[in-house]
């Protein structure tokens, strides 16, 4: 796992300073500190900081290809290269090195911009071609791995694996995208198809970017997506043991490593069954770590332990509690952009303590947006089946108008909190799911902002582009479009960001095997009815891991990573609650109707509401924009 980091000039070809790449790269030096190089040539410039996961002496970066025609600055590991390796050398190519790097060269040279279509991985490269003279960006299918970019005022396009590289950058003008704060406030990170900062861009994932010196930016091109239009026939018990072959395939081509390797395990269904795949696939002791609260209602450390107990792994586990957040500076510096998802603090300690014992940690992640694990897919497929009964207009005029007269209750037993629902209800699928998603809803943003601030933004609105890629998406049902929006929108922006992040400011490589495409695009072909089956989320995952699990691991409500923020926004964080509505720097923005907020933080710390997600965000945001420096 590495850091990267390049200019390229357009229009007009001018010398690359080497020192200049090489100062974007040493602020990436936490996601690399084993090596560092720069190349540059007139109008090129790419730097790399190394992480040695695989070939540890013998794949030193920027790497040039043995005919000296092209050169490569790669973040990320590519899980088929030995295949790929083999296929390659049979069509006449030789190689130098037993790493990943060089087949990546190898395949541009054999499949040009195609080459991607090839790899199994997670990654984020540049590549220069110096016979044709062309930069070639790409990003992994999932958006694993971060890229940004940037146009500069002199007319070279830099990257980087993170905002800081280009922040790194003098000609990097930092003028907020107001857009941004909308795209936060909604969903709690910024987009990826959006950034904190005007101007700067993120590679979409699935995507690559070729630029030529003689041209203008072109547009990012699509290399895959995926599909939900297709459906698997065949028996359920077939079908579940399809999904075992997947799921072996997809844990043992990610325990390929030339240094320590381990697993992070919540003692939810998706660790665990990673976990299990591992202790099968292995013959030592698999290392596990986990992450305690030391709030009993969002503890499951129990659980991870007795899963631990279960496949005899090396297992250590911590608690994080609320005296820790002392560190909120930290973790904003690892985002760059306003981060508010308040996960990362445990995500981050976890990702410590596994750098104690490994340098390489397979994660659980993706499952739930494959497999449909998350409640509100659940409660998203159930409404669809209303909608489907009740004409729109009926919906419209009569849960419209409930919904908005419904009383918030936070306080309350779940079934009694009607007023999301009776919401979603009265809109479209897209619309709902979108109210579902976000986490503040329009009609409260609003009151938040000033009135400035809404003049600025005038009609835009954060759920557009989430409602549009659901309207679009290649899908059959309700259910396939959510499906399709958590891979495409919240995955990349919050899930992968987070645990890159977290993991890279340790210089810990974190994998997601169920994040493998062949097994994701297994998952889209199946029956509704194998994904969500009543109340049960990942129903066929669930099933088919009955031979390796116990049932209270499968079959407990789901808990999730959650910090258990709200109880520590009443009690030992009440002053940071209190405070954020006197910040000198959001005060500055002019962005927030400030009375608004303290009110907001005294009826949550009074135990009326429970407002502890704006609470977080606007802290987050705070502390984000003071790191930066750019209001």
């Amino acid at each position: 796992m590495c850091g990267i980091a390049g200019l390229f000039h357009t229009g007009t070809i001018k010398p690359v300073d080497p020192v200049r790449v090489e100062r974007m790269c040493d602020v990436l030096a936490h996601r690399g500190p084993d090596g560092s190089g720069v190349w540059s040539a007139p109008g090129v410039g790419l730097g790399h900081r190394r992480l040695s996961i695989i070939d540890i002496a013998g794949s030193p970066q920027p790497m040039h290809s043995n005919d000296e025609r092209a050169v490569i600055v790669f973040n990320g590991e590519i899980y088929n290269y030995r295949e790929l390796r083999k296929e390659l050398t049979e069509r006449g190519a030789k190689f130098r090195t037993e790493g990943d790097t060089e087949v990546i060269l190898e395949a541009w040279k054999l499949w040009g911009r195609d080459c991607v279509k090839h790899l199994h991985g997670m990654f984020a490269f540049a590549i220069y071609d110096c016979a044709d003279r062309t930069l070639f960006l790409a990003r992994d299918r999932f958006g694993v791995k971060p890229l940004f970019y940037t146009l500069l005022s002199d007319g070279s396009l830099a990257f980087a694996s993170e905002l800081k590289g280009l922040l790194a950058h003098p000609l990097l003008r930092r003028d907020v995208d107001y857009r941004a704060i909308e795209d936060y406030m909604t969903w709690g990170y910024v987009p990826d198809h959006r950034s904190i900062l005007q101007g700067v861009h993120k590679l979409p994932a699935a995507h690559t970017l070729l630029l030529k010196h003689d041209t203008e930016v072109a547009r990012p091109e699509v290399y895959w997506d995926i599909s939900f239009e297709r459906r698997h026939k065949g028996k359920a018990a077939d079908l579940e043991a399809e999904l075992l072959h997947h799921l072996q395939q997809a844990v043992e081509s990610r325990m390929v490593s030339d240094v320590p390797l381990g697993a992070f395990l919540s003692g939810g269904v998706d660790s665990s069954t990673v976990v299990a795949f591992m202790a099968q696939a292995s013959r030592d002791k698999v290392k596990t770590c986990s992450i305690g609260f030391d709030v009993a209602s969002a503890d499951e450390s129990s659980y991870a332990a007795k899963v631990a107990e279960l496949f005899a792994t090396d297992h250590d586990s911590r608690q994080v509690s609320s005296d820790q957040f002392d560190v909120i500076d930290t973790i904003a510096g690892m985002f760059d952009e306003p981060f508010a998802d308040a996960s990362a603090l445990p995500t981050w300690r976890v990702c410590q303590l596994a750098r104690e014992k490994v340098t390489v940690a397979l994660s659980g992640d993706g499952a739930d947006e494959a497999f449909a694990g998350y409640r509100r897919q659940v409660f998203h497929a159930h409404e669809e089946r209303v909608r489907s009964f009740i004409p729109h207009a009926v919906r419209q005029k009569v849960l419209g108008p409930l919904g908005e007269f419904y009383p918030k209750m936070d306080w309350a037993p779940r079934a009694l909190r009607a007023k999301t629902t009776l919401q979603s209800l009265a809109g479209d699928g897209a619309d709902g799911y979108a109210r579902a998603l976000s986490i503040i809803p329009p009609e409260i943003r609003m009151g938040l902002y000033s009135e400035d601030q809404r003049w600025v933004m005038r009609d835009y609105r954060a759920e557009h582009k989430l409602i549009d890629m659901m309207a679009n998406a290649p899908a059959r049902t309700g259910l396939d479009a959510a499906q399709y929006a958590d891979l495409k929108f919240w995955m990349p922006g919050d899930i992968l960001t987070k645990v890159d992040r977290t993991s890279m400011a340790v210089s810990l490589e974190a994998r997601e095997p169920l994040l493998d495409h062949r097994l994701v695009e297994f998952a889209a072909g199946l029956p509704d009815g194998l994904r969500v089956k009543r109340s049960q989320g990942k129903y066929i995952l669930k099933k088919a891991m009955e031979r390796y699990l116990p049932d209270d691991i499968l079959y407990r409500p789901k808990q999730g990573f959650v910090t258990p923020i709200a109880e520590w926004l009443r009690g030992p964080l009440a002053g940071r609650a209190r405070g954020i509505a006197k910040s000198a720097m959001l005060a500055r923005t002019g962005w927030f109707d400030n009375e608004r907020i303290a009110a907001m933080a005294e009826m949550h710390i009074g135990g009326r509401s429970d407002n502890s997600r704006i609470l977080w965000q606007l802290i987050m945001l705070d502390r984000s924009l003071a790191r930066l420096g750019i209001v």
